[in-house]
């Protein structure tokens, strides 16, 4: 349903076109999760859900997959920016 929109995800991970929100990198850092384990779970992951912000309507995407090491169930929250990098939101473990 969202093949588009992961393949767009995908591309902008392997060429490093993101921005990780000082929030997602807290959160990140709560849960003991490296760069490279979220970039893990967009390569590979899937789109859970897709919202839709009421104040700017933008769309955010949920993303989910497993770590590096495969031993915990991620959730990233990521946008398009205006500029069309990809913004980490935040990152948390099911």
């Amino acid at each position: 349903m969202f093949d588009r929109i992961l393949k767009r995800i995908r591309e902008k991970v392997r060429i490093r076109d993101y921005i990780i929100t000082l929030h997602a990198d807290d959160e990140m850092d709560d849960d003991d999760l490296m760069v490279f384990d979220v970039e893990h779970v967009l390569l590979t992951g899937h789109i859970l859900e897709r919202q839709q912000d009421r104040e700017t309507d933008e769309w955010k995407y949920l993303v989910g997959g497993q770590t590096l090491d495969g031993e915990r169930d991620v959730v990233v929250v990521i946008k398009f920016t205006p500029t069309g990098k990809l913004m980490w939101l935040t990152v948390y473990v099911e």
